[in-house]
Parts: C-alpha cells; structure tokens; sequence
C-alpha cells in the first residue's frame, strides 16, 4: 500500500505588514479585496494567566461590562450603533488574552472601528451594568455544574495547574465574581488595557495605507503609561500523578486522563499537536476507531492539545456508560502508553498532517479568521512569520519525533472521573 502524499496548503499569498505605533501600539495588516468585508480583532495581552485566586474571572467579567457603554454613550447607543449598520461587535477572553472583534462592510468600518477605540478607551463601567453581568456570569457558573463533562474538566484542570492560574476553579470564580466591585475593574482596566499591550489585526477590503490611518487617528494620541506593564510570573507546576473522583447524578460518566505538556514555545509543540489530531481528531481518529468503533465503549472520544504561552495540557476523554468506566479509563491509559512504546506507521503519520494542514487552512479562509490568527500569533510572541513556520515545522515531524515527545511528556498522569455514586464509590 502506498502511502499517501503529503501536501502543504499554500502559504497565505496576501501581503501581511507589521508596524508598531510611537506609542507601542501593534497593528497587523493584510489586505485581501476578495470580500467587501473588513475585519479587526483587538487582542489586549491580559486574561485568565493575569488572575489570582482573589482574582478569578476578573477578566471575563471585564470583558463582558467593557462593551456596555464608554464615556459618551449608553449601551443602547452602542447596540444602535453597531446594528444600524448590521455590523458584529463583541469581547471575549481567554487564558493569555482579552479582545475585541468587529466586523462591517468597507464603507462602515471607520465608524465601528472608531467605536471600539472608545470602548477601549473610554469605558464607563456602570454599576448598574457591572451588577448585572455578575449576575449573568453567577448564572452561568451554576449552569455549569449541572453539566458533567465540564464539572469533570474542571476538577481535571484544577489538580493539573494546582497552585496555577489556567487552573482557576469554578468555586473560586464564583466567590470572587459575587464580590468584584466596579473600582476593581477600573484598576484592571487601568493597568492593562494601554497602547503597548495592545495588537490590532485587521484582514479584508482594505489598503495598508488606509488602515494604518485609520489605528493612528484613533489610537496614536493614547500615551504610553510611564509605570510598567505589571509583569507575569508563572509558578512553577509540581507534576505529580493524581486523579480525582467526583460522584454527580448522571445516566453517562466521563473519563479524562492528560498530562502537563509543553508551552506553544516548546521544542515538542508541533509534535504535539499532531498526537493530538491522530488520536482525537474526526471519525478516522484512533480513539474513535479503538474505543467506540471496536470496543463500543464511547458516547463521545477525543483528545486535545491547548496553545498556552505557559505549561499547557495533553487531554483524552470519554464519554462512557457507568458500568464501562474501569475498562473506558483502560483503554484511555493503553492509547496513551502505545504513543510511548510503538511508533506511529508512516502511514498514520502523514495522513494526520494531511489532516492538520488541511483544516488549518480551512481555518483561515474568512478576514475574520485570517485576523485572528495573525493577532493571536503576534499575542503569543510568535510573531506573523508562525503561519508559515507551524506548517514547516508540522511537516518536518518524524515518526520518531512523536514518540520521543510522548515519552517525555506522557509521565505523570492525572485522571478526573465523573459518575454516579454507585459507579465510582469503589474509586473514591
């Protein structure tokens, strides 16, 4: 049997500039006339690695409140604003960043883009809407532990990244959110949100010239604070085997096993990621095929691989009857060592890279995508020269790659199981 040939996705052929503001401000650019939509995603380089235990979803809850009016407008007048014109305007965070996305037609985007530097800028932080994002983020906290895959992700996370801020619980957010007031996020806002932690990537109708116009009148007269940026000081992890079992109502019980694996700045990265779209990625995947297909043991199989600027996470998981739950944690344990003791084929080697640069370049087929992906590079320290290095480096993996990389990282193992009491009394 032949195996089949290996095919890189083009490198993105779109003229992409990188500049930098007096002020310290990035702003990525890339053209691309295709579609008459311009995107722009804002990353501000602060999010859930910023927060402490007395901290927990500072930022979530920052992000949500930011968008809910500025200086000069209500957030009705904001909502106005942006529908008027049938724009998309939002914020989100995540474990090494905060952002702002937008998108509009060409003709639009200096009215929405002017908008969401005074959001930035310029918010007022109610406390009446304050109040009521607590609210609404409290109730998605207790929403979440009625959910058992997320109840057993979380446990999971907490004994991984104990001591860690993307170790954060759920517990702990939920006790701080009840007691953020709104001068907490003003000192947040203060102490991150300024023009040299801040990267603007704009993709779509647009000329570099243009857009750079645009960031310097709205953006170029924001001083540049005198005081540092605070700096960030990842604790150093103790790995050390642990498992967790939590006992929870449920007709289905959940099996996650992971280790620490290595930061997106880790010799190991690329290899990696490609253990995890061979053992968890699509119907073709080897936990799919070993443990549902075969073995009939799974509802839901996958694995999956986190890019964290610090010590990230290896994931398998499964979705399994009560009574399965020994031989699920079994087959989950027997993949795993598999990577460590028996080569990948070949074969399976490259039909996983195939996989991987075909869906990263599926990824990165809208202006929205393309400025997401160049912006989180940038955010990450990468720079945008990643999105041609990652496919290099990704085909350059060998068979002998993967396995020496399992072997370093599939150690210590940490396993969180979540099911009925019955189920898992014995494992208590």
């Amino acid at each position: 049997m032949t195996s089949p040939t290996l095919t890189s996705p083009p490198t993105q052929s779109i003229a992409t500039t990188r500049t930098q503001l007096a002020n310290g401000l990035t702003l990525i650019v890339t053209p691309n006339p295709v579609a008459d939509i311009v995107s722009a995603q804002i990353f501000i380089k602060a999010g859930q690695a910023q927060e402490t235990a007395d901290t927990a979803s500072l930022f979530t809850l920052l992000a949500d409140v930011i968008l809910k009016g500025t200086q000069r407008k209500t957030s009705l007048q904001i909502a106005e604003a942006v529908e008027s014109v049938g724009a998309s305007f939002g914020s989100d965070v995540a474990a090494d960043y905060s952002q702002i996305s937008l998108k509009t037609v060409s003709a639009d985007f200096e009215s929405v883009l002017a908008l969401a530097a005074e959001v930035i800028r310029e918010p007022s932080f109610l406390e009446s809407e304050v109040e009521l994002e607590k609210r609404l983020i409290l109730q998605g906290i207790r929403s979440m532990k009625e959910q058992p895959f997320s109840v057993a992700y979380s446990q999971f996370r907490e004994i991984l990244y104990a001591g860690h801020p993307y170790g954060l619980s759920n517990a702990q957010s939920e006790q701080c959110v009840a007691q953020f007031t709104r001068q907490d996020l003003v000192n947040a806002h203060s102490q991150y949100f300024r023009p040299d932690n801040i990267i603007i990537s704009i993709a779509g109708r647009i000329s570099i010239e243009r857009a750079a116009q645009l960031v310097e009148g709205l953006f170029g007269d924001w001083q540049r604070p005198a005081t540092p940026l605070p700096k960030t000081n990842f604790p150093q992890l103790t790995v050390a085997a642990r498992q967790t079992v939590t006992a929870q109502s449920t007709n289905q019980a959940f099996v996650i096993v992971g280790h620490v694996a290595g930061a997106v700045s880790h010799p190991d990265y690329s290899a990696l990621k490609l253990m995890s779209t061979y053992l968890g990625n699509g119907l073709s995947s080897r936990l799919f095929v070993e443990l549902r297909e075969k073995q009939g043991l799974a509802y839901d199989v996958s694995a999956f691989y986190p890019t964290r600027l610090d010590a990230s996470q290896f994931v398998t998981y499964i979705g399994t009857a009560p009574e399965n739950i020994q031989i699920a944690l079994n087959g989950l344990q027997q993949e795993l060592d598999r990577l460590k003791t028996t080569p990948l084929t070949p074969t399976e080697l490259q039909v996983s890279k195939n996989k991987m640069l075909g869906q990263y370049a599926l990824g990165k087929q809208t202006n929205g995508q393309i400025a997401q992906a160049l912006g989180w590079y940038e955010t990450l320290g990468l720079g945008i020269e990643f999105d041609r290095e990652f496919q290099s480096a990704i085909a350059a993996v060998t068979c002998s790659d993967i396995q020496a990389a399992a072997q370093r990282h599939f150690v210590e193992q940490y396993v969180s199981i979540l099911g009925p009491d019955t189920a898992v009394a014995s494992l208590q």
